[in-house]
């Protein structure tokens, strides 16, 4: 949780020394390999992990009979981690560039929670090799079970748009998800940063004190907009203020943290800049 990532992969492996027999550190470890970016790594843990949890009596550390859990709930539980296991094994697949692997882990999962997730994986594999029109129509044919089901369909076509550096096209669902789903922080922000991309400064400022008008607490928001503002070598001061609420709001975030050290590198304070990176 402190992203310490590193150190925490070296107290899973200790536990996956001592107690290979456990699942769950095995996909904890894949996890973070995958969000480190190491394939081979994150697909070797991964792959144990689908295979101690697929084991006929397998169980959960802290889970399962003996500790007031039916083994429904543990099966329960098992199949959840599984389709979680499958999408990272995906992720993993498509950062080594191996599409048919990707696609083959994602045709695994069969939980009508994750439908949404899985068809923006799948059309953010079809927009990777030049099919953006058949991948925005395997999301919008999506069915949707629930309103919040229409939101992540909004939010998962954009993000694959943003994927592939389609920006304006991002940036008009963000819109239309903006005007359906009005006052949503998240949705305000995301369209912020896209907005950002496109150089349009103007309406992602306005967006980022919308966001901040809805949410004071958004640590985000002040920080791209100090940010924003001090990469453009434009008012300082506020830059160099929201900047500092961010870090209130979020101390130790090592995205924010770095922020003030752009706002003291522009105007040529290179050795406080240094002394914060």
């Amino acid at each position: 949780q402190s992203q310490r990532y590193a150190d925490a992969i070296v107290q899973l492996e200790a536990v996956t020394r001592e107690r290979p027999e456990l699942p769950e550190p095995w996909l904890t470890l894949g996890t973070l390999h995958v969000e480190l970016k190491h394939p081979r790594e994150a697909e070797a843990a991964l792959q144990r992990y689908v295979q101690l949890a697929s084991e006929p009596g397998a169980g959960l550390p802290g889970r399962g009979p003996a500790h007031g859990e039916g083994d429904g709930a543990g099966t329960a539980t098992r199949g959840r981690d599984l389709t979680q296991a499958w999408i990272l094994l995906a992720q993993a697949a498509e950062l080594r560039g191996d599409i048919k692997a990707a696609e083959a882990w994602l045709a695994k999962v069969d939980n009508p929670q994750r439908v949404v997730e899985v068809q923006e994986r799948r059309a953010t594999l079809m927009a990777r090799q030049g099919q953006v029109k058949q991948a925005r129509a395997l999301i919008q044919a999506t069915p949707e079970r629930t309103g919040d089901d229409a939101r992540a369909k909004l939010m998962a076509e954009a993000r694959m748009l943003r994927e592939v550096k389609q920006w304006r096209e991002a940036a008009e669902v963000f819109k239309t998800a903006n005007q359906r789903f009005s006052n949503d922080a998240e949705l305000l922000y995301e369209q912020a940063m896209i907005e950002d991309k496109l150089e349009r400064y103007a309406e992602m400022e306005r967006l980022l004190r919308r966001v901040i008008e809805i949410k004071p607490d958004h640590q985000h928001a002040h920080n791209a907009l100090g940010y924003s503002l001090a990469d453009r070598n434009q008012r300082l001061p506020e830059a160099r203020e929201l900047i500092t609420k961010a870090l209130a709001l979020a101390p130790g975030d090592p995205f924010i943290t770095a922020s003030p050290a752009w706002g003291e590198f522009r105007p040529g304070n290179r050795d406080a800049a240094l002394r914060l990176l």
